[in-house]
């Protein structure tokens, strides 16, 4: 290649290299995490964990990952099974309050026996200060170190 030919095209390759680092700032402003719990189509979207129907709002539950999925919940044990069971880089996680119309980030939330919910775990959201209520983040930890255990005792039977 010629002197003369590479001094033309350098100008080509550099306003090439800053149209895509341009096109890749935009996009990844675009494809931003979620801000917030995001909408659930109540009685149509699928349990991520049991594929059932999503359809109580007061055990329904949400866990958004770091690559901008949301998955849904229809039992708050199911989130636990998930999370347990699968590594995921996870953004944020909500639960539905159990009485009333809104959704608490995992470091409000906290669990009371409640139920029957929709599979069995019976387990309701409320606020953290909540007088006998557990942290959400210590029921699910706790569900995943017990799901762990189960798993030594499964893999040692053989």
């Amino acid at each position: 290649m010629s002197h003369r030919r590479r001094r033309t095209l350098l100008p080509v390759i550099i306003v090439a290299g800053v149209a895509v680092a341009a096109l890749a700032g935009y996009i990844r402003r675009s494809e931003s995490l979620p801000r917030g719990p995001q909408d659930v189509v109540w009685d149509h979207t699928q349990c991520a964990e049991c594929r059932m129907s999503v359809s109580e709002k007061a055990y329904a539950a949400q866990m958004q990952l770091v690559d901008g999925r949301v998955l849904d919940f229809d039992d708050a044990g199911c989130l636990f099974r998930f999370a347990a069971q699968n590594e995921v880089g996870v953004h944020a996680i909500y639960y539905r309050h159990l009485r009333e119309d809104l959704w608490l980030p995992e470091d409000q939330a906290a669990f009371v026996e409640s139920g029957p919910s929709p599979m069995g775990y019976d387990l309701g959201a409320v606020a953290v200060s909540t007088t006998g209520a557990e942290p959400a983040a210590r029921v699910r930890a706790t569900y995943a170190t017990g799901a762990a255990a189960m798993g030594e005792e499964a893999s040692h039977a053989h």
